[in-house]
C-alpha cells in the first residue's frame, strides 16, 4: 500500500504551536470560527451523546460549545494534553485516531485539518469512528488564504534569488474537498467557504500574527537557509504596492472552508433512482423531447 506524501513536518508544527501558546497566541481566527460553529450546530435538531473536538489548538471551540445542551460529553483530542481545557482529554494525533468504530456522535475541528498529511485517510477514520447518523463539522484554512503574501514572496524571490521556494502552505482547494468527503463514505456532504479580509499596517505585523498562531512555514520542502534581507525588503515593497487600501493599510485574505458530512443512516434523505420520476422533464419545461441520437432543428 502506497504511503501519502509527507507535506508537513508535524513535529515542527507542534513545536511552533507550543511556542505560540507560551508566548501569547493570536486567536482571532479561532474565536471567529468557534462562534460560527456554535451557530451552525445550534440549528441541528438532534442530541449528541459523545462529541470530540479534534486537533483544535485552544479551548475556544469547547468554550462556545459548552453552552450547547445538545452535547452531553465533549472530549478534547490533541497531540498534547492542554491544561486550559475543562473537558475530558485524550492524547491523539489527527492522522491516527484512537477511537473505536461507531463510538462517537459528533466530531468537530477548528483550523487543524489543513496541516494533516493524509487528509483522505483522516476523513475515513473520522467516518468510521462516527455512529450511524453521526456528524462531522470541521473548519479548515482554504487554498485562497494568504494569496497576497504568497504572490509578494514569489515575485521577490524570483527577482532577488533567481527562483522561488515554498513559503506558504498549499492549503486544500474547496473544489476537491467535497469529493474527499464522498470518497471517505460520508452522506449528504456539504462544503462551503467564507472569506475574511484582515488589514495590517505592514506585512511584518501579519508575519508576527502567523507566528503567534503557530502557523509559520512547516513544509518539509521549505528552504532551510535564512531569508535574505534583500528578499524580505523587496517582498515588503511589492506587498505594499499591490495590496494597500487608500488609507495605506494592507489587505490579507483568509479563506475558511467548512466541511459537513454525516455517517450514513437509513433515515437520511436519498436521491431518487434513475427513471423513478412521475413526470417527464420535457413536459414540465414545455419543450419537445429528443432521444440522445437526435439532432434538433432537423
Amino acid at each position: 500500500m502506497s504511503q501519502s506524501p509527507t507535506i508537513f513536518d508535524r513535529n515542527l508544527l507542534r513545536a511552533r504551536q507550543d511556542r505560540a501558546r507560551a508566548g501569547g497566541p493570536a486567536t482571532f481566527l479561532l474565536e471567529r470560527v468557534a462562534e460560527e460553529m456554535g451557530e451552525r450546530l445550534a440549528v441541528v435538531l438532534r442530541q449528541f451523546e459523545r462529541a470530540v473536538d479534534l486537533g483544535t489548538v485552544t479551548d475556544a471551540l469547547r468554550r462556545v460549545l459548552a453552552a450547547n445542551d445538545k452535547i452531553a460529553t465533549m472530549i478534547a483530542a490533541s497531540p498534547a494534553v492542554m491544561t486550559q481545557a475543562s473537558s475530558l482529554q485524550v492524547v491523539a494525533d489527527e492522522e491516527a485516531l484512537p477511537f473505536a468504530d461507531a463510538s462517537l456522535d459528533l466530531v468537530v475541528s477548528a483550523l487543524a485539518l489543513q496541516f494533516v498529511n493524509d487528509l483522505p485517510g483522516t476523513l475515513i477514520q473520522i467516518r468510521r469512528a462516527l455512529r450511524p447518523d453521526g456528524l462531522l463539522l470541521a473548519a479548515m484554512i482554504g487554498g485562497d488564504s494568504l494569496s497576497e503574501l504568497r504572490e509578494a514572496f514569489a515575485e521577490a524571490e524570483s527577482e532577488i534569488e533567481g527562483g522561488i521556494s515554498p513559503r506558504v502552505a498549499p492549503f486544500a482547494d474547496i473544489r476537491d474537498l467535497g469529493a474527499l468527503l464522498q470518497r471517505a463514505g460520508f452522506a449528504l456532504p456539504v462544503v462551503d467557504s467564507d472569506r475574511l479580509t484582515v488589514r495590517y499596517d505592514n506585512p511584518l505585523a501579519l508575519m508576527r500574527d502567523l507566528r503567534a498562531m503557530g502557523a509559520t512555514n512547516v513544509l518539509t520542502e521549505r528552504r532551510r537557509t535564512p531569508l535574505k534581507r534583500a528578499t524580505l525588503q523587496r517582498m515588503l515593497e511589492i506587498y505594499a504596492r499591490r495590496f494597500a487600501d487608500a488609507d495605506g493599510r494592507l489587505r490579507t485574505t483568509f479563506e475558511i472552508v467548512w466541511l459537513t458530512g454525516w455517517a450514513p443512516h437509513e433515515s437520511q434523505q436519498k436521491p431518487l433512482k434513475p427513471g423513478s420520476a412521475a413526470q417527464r422533464l420535457a413536459d414540465v419545461l414545455g419543450t419537445k423531447e429528443h432521444s440522445a441520437g437526435d439532432k434538433t432543428g432537423q
